[in-house]
């Protein structure tokens, strides 16, 4: 079964509490040609069409989320832009071009409903072990 690493590391900010947390550890990336790979050895498909195939999907997903829809892939889940802006002191006031402040790019992990609990499709079943040979880090991302 599939296991998330973790490190642990201790609040040590000036206001902490002290107290000891764990951190997700991702010890490695995979990029879309080594998707492309992996999709080829589980199908009839050909890696170049398997590239050409998710080249395309994440074109196609950057024009419709700058349309301001959201792009919903079955089985995986809904991306969709937010927006990050500053407060205005009325309605009247607010001018995308002074508050608006940057984007942000959202997901929501598809999931099922069972026992009136959801569950997500990516954390179904998961468990968690402690990484080995990593360095503890602060909350500060200092060791």
């Amino acid at each position: 079964m599939a296991a998330i690493q973790y490190v642990t590391y201790q609040d040590t900010r000036k206001n902490g509490n002290g107290l000891w947390y764990g951190r997700a550890v991702h010890p490695t990336t995979i990029n879309l040609e080594q998707i492309a790979d992996r999709v080829q050895q589980n199908c009839s498909m050909k890696k170049s069409d398997v590239l050409a195939v998710l080249t395309e999907m994440v074109e196609t997903m950057k024009q419709e989320l700058q349309n301001s829809n959201k792009v919903q892939l079955d089985g995986l889940g809904t991306f969709y832009i937010g927006l990050r802006t500053k407060g205005s002191l009325s309605e009247d006031k607010f001018n995308a071009n002074e508050y608006v402040k940057g984007f942000r790019v959202g997901f929501l992990a598809e999931g099922h409903k069972q026992n009136g609990k959801i569950t997500r499709t990516f954390t179904d079943g998961l468990r968690v072990i402690k990484a080995v040979g990593t360095a503890k880090k602060d909350e500060n991302g200092g060791e």
